[in-house]
């Protein structure tokens, strides 16, 4: 959840949290959420838009991604959180849910020199690709740090023979992904910045090369993720995902030729905040449009 402030164009944020309620793991194991799941869902989204209304929100949107396109159950849980919150679940699509992270990362900016940005989820990954002409690229592919762990990963910490294993299936995986050949490379994400809190400098250097990368993948595989946590204050579910964040952003670099990419604090919280309120309601539809920015200050 993300609640903030909008002064000129800028986020002032209110209030930041996130929860951990396995939504993807549980689609993949029975292709649907089930009624205990579906509750732990309604009364965390319950309890972020009560937070949201108290912080003083007039303008609340609520959005499902990977796990919910694919439950079985959506329609019911779309039907289940709308009675309860009184506020729409919208459930989109891998072009929207990238071309929102976009938005994110440019804070609605027009768009001058090629780029690609890329959201390393849990369960899935999503990639837009914009530059100053031409309409916006945007594709979602199955790969997350979530999904490289639960299948490769039998030890804690991972083995360098399950990293390998994991990077070979995101490399896989990539070969799917938008080609080109961008000026710029963003990733975004909790994934994305939790490494860099691991990595040699720290969040003060918001770029990850092959080298900085390597530091923190040898860091994460010293000790159990509990340890990790502790040690660099992370989520300690986040810290167990962070060997696997480490093979997809290494794959990445591979995939583009790129020596460097920055992580930006940034993403589709920011994206939708900023969208909903300079569109209004109708912002689904002019999502596409405004994926290049509408701002030239």
């Amino acid at each position: 959840m993300l609640v903030a402030a909008i002064a000129g164009h800028r986020l002032e944020s209110l209030l930041d949290a996130s929860a951990f309620l396995g939504l993807g793991a549980a689609v993949d194991t029975r292709a649907h959420l089930g009624a205990a799941a579906r509750t732990a869902l309604i009364d965390t989204l319950a309890g972020y838009v009560d937070l949201a209304r108290w912080h003083g929100a007039s303008n609340i949107t609520l959005l499902g991604t990977e796990p919910l396109r694919r439950a079985a159950d959506a329609h019911r849980i779309v039907a289940d959180v709308g009675a309860a919150t009184g506020v729409p679940l919208h459930v989109l699509s891998h072009e929207e849910e990238a071309l929102l992270t976009l938005v994110g990362v440019t804070q609605g900016r027009s768009v001058t020199h090629e780029t690609l940005v890329a959201d390393i989820g849990g369960g899935s990954s999503e990639f837009c690709a914009v530059g100053p002409t031409g309409p916006p690229r945007a594709i979602g592919l199955r790969i997350g740090s979530d999904r490289l762990t639960t299948r490769h990963a039998r030890h804690d910490p991972p083995t360098r023979a399950e990293v390998e294993a994991m990077t070979v299936a995101a490399e896989a995986a990539l070969a799917d992904a938008l080609d080109g050949h961008p000026d710029e490379l963003v990733i975004v994400g909790g994934t994305a910045w939790n490494l860099l809190k691991v990595a040699p400098g720290g969040v003060a250097d918001t770029r990850l090369t092959p080298v900085r990368l390597s530091a923190a993948l040898a860091t994460l595989l010293e000790r159990p993720a509990a340890e990790t946590a502790v040690r660099f204050a992370l989520n300690p579910k986040r810290a167990q995902l962070l060997p696997a964040g480490a093979a997809i952003v290494e794959a990445l670099l591979r995939r583009y030729g790129m020596t460097s990419l920055r992580v930006s604090d940034a993403g589709i919280r920011e994206g939708a905040v900023l969208i909903a309120e300079h569109a209004g309601r109708a912002w689904r539809d002019r999502l596409p449009a405004l994926a290049h920015g509408w701002r030239t200050d």
